[in-house]
């Protein structure tokens, strides 16, 4: 798979995630946070479970050692992520938890140079920056007061960092994006149902009400979208991959305009285009770079 093939899967993720977040809030008003990850994520286990059985029995080479182990800990963080996002939107409004949401396309790169001593290239730092910019024009370039729901959006954003920081990591390591996709679902279904029969009432008229979000979000939010984002982030780095998952939020904003008659701003169509800015600048410019070193070097 070729970097711009990876970076289309990791495109595709963003839309799926940006058409979803409508089911995400809405489910809230049927069932409760807890239980609604732990049925998603039960249902893209499910998803991924055969997809992972092919895998195994077309692989070539053995399972990497502690490389199960290394998929729980990206279900933790990837829990961690849902869990502050699901709960910081009870409290937060939509534009606020949709920009704050995003700031993870700062932290990834940050997190990157801090944990891992690795130097992205210099394009990164201004499109994260366009990026974040982008986000915050399409959420109308206004913040209400924070609350203590946008304080936990900002833990969120670091959580899906440290998520997406993980895949760049084991992904490309292990081979396994199937078995790592399902690992992660799980752990997160696991971790939801659990905490959820502890502390959050359940009844199948709730279940039924909350059904068509909940299937929504296991099957395509987090079965397919996030199987999307760990078999591209095979083919590119951590920080390019931030700022391709971004495009949730202009995916979210345009679905809105779509499915709930919502009316973007001018100001919010200028992040549109800072976003898509961003994208291309991270397509195009390293590979104009190699590009110019190789012609360069030819005529030496």
């Amino acid at each position: 798979m070729t970097r711009i093939q990876a970076n289309l899967f990791l495109l595709l993720s963003g839309a799926i995630w940006g058409a979803g977040f409508v089911a995400q809030s809405t489910a809230m008003d049927a069932i409760g946070p807890l239980w609604f990850i732990g049925l998603r994520f039960a249902i893209a286990t499910l998803v991924a479970l055969p997809l992972a059985v092919i895998e195994a029995r077309q692989a070539t080479a053995p399972l990497p050692r502690n490389a199960v182990r290394n998929f729980v800990f990206i279900g933790l963080a990837l829990f961690g992520g849902a869990v502050t996002q699901q709960f910081g939107l009870l409290t937060t409004t939509v534009t606020n938890s949709g920009f704050l949401t995003g700031l993870y396309v700062v932290f990834v790169p940050v997190l990157t140079v801090a944990f891992l001593r690795r130097r992205p290239h210099w394009v990164i730092w201004p499109g994260a920056l366009l990026a974040t910019l982008g986000i915050f024009l399409l959420s109308g370039g206004t913040l209400s007061r924070l609350t203590g729901g946008d304080l936990l959006t900002i833990v969120c954003a670091l959580f899906w960092a440290i998520q997406v920081m993980l895949v760049g990591i084991f992904a490309p390591a292990t081979g396994r994006p199937m078995l790592l996709s399902m690992t992660q679902f799980a752990v997160c279904a696991v971790a939801g149902s659990a905490l959820a029969a502890l502390y959050e009432p359940l009844s199948l008229a709730a279940v039924g009400s909350a059904l068509p979000q909940i299937l929504y979000a296991g099957v395509f939010s987090s079965g397919v979208a996030f199987i999307c984002q760990v078999v591209g982030q095979r083919y590119t780095t951590a920080p390019q991959a931030a700022i391709f998952l971004s495009s949730e939020a202009l995916f979210a904003a345009l679905f809105g305009v779509l499915l709930l008659d919502e009316i973007i701003t001018p100001v919010g169509y200028l992040g549109c285009a800072v976003i898509f800015a961003a994208m291309l600048a991270v397509e195009l410019v390293p590979e104009l770079t190699k590009r110019r070193r190789g012609a360069a070097e030819a005529a030496v």
